[in-house]
């Protein structure tokens, strides 16, 4: 009996052992779960953080940009600012600001144009940068505040050239740029039966008005290969063809 006794209480004492130690392996495997899971909660928050902050950093902060004084509008072309207005020549004359006001306008016999606001201006003998400057002016002189205006060429009516005698088509034409003699000839439809090539001159207004320069220019030579004797015709000038020696 005594033995008995000594055995159930080992027997007590062993079971409660087991219980304890399985308790605690249990504990043992269960923390590390925890401990895991909770780097992985904060890795998922991290990028939330990230993205929160990210917009406020890189945010556009609006910058104003204070509007410049009013300037002369650019002419268009390189050298058209240098172009001098005649008689007949067709201008696009624009009212930039304060307010858009598109105007074409052709020079009349006395050299003015009509604008509106201020009539009549002359312009004549003017350069286009010189008749931009102008207008703005007279605008700004009572009728707008800081006026822009635009100037342009639209089409070049002034700059004329004559040709006569021995053609098909005499009469005046439209100078182009580097219009030669030969070229002059071809647009009055070239030579009659009766011209001849070697009896071409051009006559140029001499500057003191005092006459004309006289130019003798052979076409025969220039249609032959030779285009050094030809002559570049300038605004005014007179071609004239005279008839062949038969």
């Amino acid at each position: 009996m005594k033995y008995l006794i000594y055995a159930v209480a080992v027997i007590t004492f062993l079971s409660g052992s087991l219980i304890v130690a399985g308790a605690q392996d249990k504990t043992a495997k269960e923390t590390p779960a925890a401990e895991v899971t909770a780097p992985a909660t904060a890795q998922k928050e991290a990028p939330t953080a990230a993205i929160t902050i990210t917009p406020e950093t890189d945010e556009t902060v609006p910058v104003a940009v204070p509007e410049s004084a009013p300037a002369s509008a650019p002419i268009a072309g390189t050298d058209a600012s240098e172009y001098v207005v005649g008689v007949d020549d067709i201008l696009d004359i624009n009212i930039l600001k304060p307010e858009i006001l598109p105007n074409i306008v052709t020079v009349s016999p006395n050299g003015a144009i009509n604008f509106p606001y201020i009539g009549n201006v002359t312009v004549k003998g003017m350069t286009l940068t010189q008749v931009q400057n102008e207008i703005q002016k007279r605008l700004s002189d009572g009728y707008m505040k800081f006026p822009v205006v635009s100037v342009s060429l639209r089409e070049s009516r002034s700059k004329k050239f004559f040709v006569y005698g021995e053609v098909m088509k005499p009469g005046t034409y439209l100078l182009d740029d580097n219009t030669s003699a030969l070229k002059a000839i071809s647009m009055a439809g070239g030579f009659t039966k009766f011209g001849s090539s070697s009896r071409v001159k051009v006559l140029r207004e001499k500057k003191d008005g005092s006459g004309y320069e006289t130019h003798k220019i052979n076409v025969g030579a220039i249609m032959g290969g030779n285009p050094k004797t030809d002559t570049k015709i300038e605004p005014g000038d007179i071609v004239v063809v005279s008839e062949g020696l038969f």
